[in-house]
């Protein structure tokens, strides 16, 4: 499928505007603007990113309740349990608290439900278990925004509860905790609403110390980009400051797994954080019990720490192959079930899958086909799904017009979980479809890239590439800039290298510059020597055993002038 260009509007006045105040060149001048930066003074804040712009944590709605409940469990010499989530953030968050709370000399338990057994989130049992540990007080993390009969149930167990939570509160209303620390709270005045949970247990630290805490930027980091939340405020922040720690890390779990890992002595990016440390760190909670995560970051011995950073390793390979198998099972669905003229939205379900690996399945599913995808594994009558979706289709309040066919839902715009009786999937499919047919705009439908620039070839220098730079951290919400140039000149026979990998030169008449697009060996054929193409792309830099030279990173090949 071509994919569309979407090609920014160039701004000229509001360009040069930036520029002068700043001191910047243009094309960065251009970057800040399409990611709607406008003003000199926001513009000045993104481009510093630093450490004097995090906001007071006394901002948050509750956060004074939370603070005083806390010191008053260490004041009383209380008993506390942490209740967190089992994904990368979740565990993360976990770890965060645990240490701010034992340095306070408060005794902790945690507690990570499994997801084969127990489900996402706060559940009715983990009350008995709190009392008869002699607990006093639960905070859960990254879990617990809709557990309103849960909390009612720990609150008549005389458990004090307070939620940390980053994702979506219920149209039916928020739990009656003691304390929700979550911004997107319709009353909450805290300016910036997109921290991952442990974006959140990291203000909260800041407020308890009245201080900020530094020792907790390398998890803060891992957490925020493995949730996909946009990098832009403080969990900009948080990640630009947070990545140099990273290999820096005085954690034994995190050293350990560094070097299981193999990037222990690598400059570590958001690359190597969703795509080596996140997929390593939920594979526990995938395969097996996240407490195996929890347990390598709270490790103070270097032995006990590579065994267990070992043994993450091997539930990531297990985890490869089970998401392969329901991969090319749920391929069989999608091409005997699913018709896509009328099905916008894919829902495939099946008896057994592995929940451990819908979401990956999901995500891969939705990036086939550009569709949103909802995944579920059936058993014993009760389906558990994982859903993901694209621009243009909101998830959670598209499962918010489906709540009367659902058990359970959450999430947010482009991902959610959900829980359904097996009698009413084929219902909720057609439902879920009538909301996308009258929301999700075929045009939404078909792939696109979002270029930021169309420039010269000749343009591109090292010099250039070391002023993209100065957007980093990349990621959600402030993607890798993409530029295109037009009417290229192939100059030398395509290769394939390695795996997919496609490379060959190409020229503009005043400068060539090698191309290389990973995944896009079936581009080759549209490749020959001395034709056209206009290519989009990232600029990146190659100095594999040379000095470094500029090189295109394609995002997408097309005929020349189309």
């Amino acid at each position: 499928m071509h994919k569309i260009w979407k090609i920014k509007e160039p701004n000229s006045q509001l360009q040069i505007k930036l520029s002068d105040a700043l001191g910047i060149h243009p094309i960065v001048a251009q970057l800040l603007i399409n990611r709607e930066i406008f003003d000199v003074k926001e513009a000045e804040i993104f481009l510093s990113a630093d450490i004097s712009g995090l906001v007071n944590p006394f901002l948050f709605k509750h956060m004074d309740i939370a603070v005083d409940r806390i010191r008053k469990a260490q004041h009383n010499r209380e008993r506390v349990l942490i209740f967190g989530d089992y994904d990368v953030d979740g565990v993360t968050s976990c770890v965060l608290l645990y240490n701010l709370l034992t340095q306070m000399g408060i005794e902790v338990l945690t507690h990570i439900p499994n997801r084969m057994h127990d489900g996402y989130g706060l559940n009715h049992e983990i009350g008995d278990y709190a009392r008869h540990k002699g607990v006093s007080l639960l905070i859960a993390v990254d879990c617990g925004i809709t557990a309103n009969r849960e909390v009612e149930t720990l609150n008549q167990l005389g458990l004090d509860v307070i939620i940390i939570d980053h994702h979506e509160p219920s149209e039916s209303g928020l739990p009656k905790a003691l304390a929700i620390i979550n911004p997107k709270q319709k009353d909450c005045p805290y300016p910036f609403k997109h921290l991952a949970s442990v974006g959140l247990v990291t203000k909260l630290i800041q407020a308890v110390l009245g201080e900020f805490y530094h020792e907790a930027l390398a998890l803060a980091a891992i957490g925020t980009i493995a949730d996909v939340v946009p990098l832009r405020g403080e969990n900009r922040i948080l990640v630009k400051f947070g990545l140099p720690n990273i290999s820096k890390t005085k954690n034994k779990g995190l050293q350990a797994l560094l070097e299981t890992a193999k990037i222990k002595d690598k400059k570590i990016s958001p690359f190597h954080v969703g795509f080596v440390l996140g997929p390593r760190i939920n594979a526990a909670g995938r395969m097996d019990s996240a407490h195996k995560s929890l347990e390598l970051f709270l490790c103070e011995d270097p032995l006990q720490a590579l065994i267990l950073a070992q043994a993450l390793e091997q539930l990531n390979i297990d985890r490869q192959k089970m998401q392969r198998d329901v991969v090319q099972e749920a391929l069989e669905i999608v091409e005997q079930e699913v018709n896509f003229k009328d099905h916008k939205v894919i829902v495939l379900s099946k008896e057994g899958w592995h929940k451990g690996v819908l979401g990956i399945v999901a995500s891969k599913i939705t990036e086939m086909f550009y569709r949103p995808s909802i995944v579920i594994s059936v058993k014993d009558g009760i389906g558990t799904a994982s859903a993901r979706s694209i621009d243009g289709f909101h998830l959670h309040d598209a499962l918010s017009h489906c709540a009367d066919f659902l058990e359970d839902f959450g999430g947010h715009q482009g991902a959610a979980g959900l829980t359904i009786r097996q009698e009413n999937i084929d219902t909720f499919r057609s439902l879920i479809n009538e909301v996308a047919q009258e929301t999700l705009e075929i045009r939404r439908l078909i792939p696109a890239v979002s270029i930021d620039c169309e420039i010269p070839l000749s343009a591109i220098s090292l010099e250039l590439a070391d002023v993209v730079d100065a957007m980093e951290p990349f990621g959600e919400g402030n993607p890798t800039p993409v530029f295109c140039s037009r009417s290229l000149t192939v100059k030398s026979r395509p290769q394939v290298l390695g795996k997919d990998t496609l490379k060959f030169w190409v020229s503009d008449g005043k400068f060539s510059i090698s191309a290389v697009g990973f995944g896009m060996a079936k581009y080759k054929e549209m490749v020959n020597l001395g034709q056209t193409v206009d290519l989009a792309y990232e600029i990146a830099i190659d100095d594999w055993n040379k000095a470094p030279t500029p090189q295109l990173k394609l995002k997408d090949i097309r005929p020349g002038g189309s």
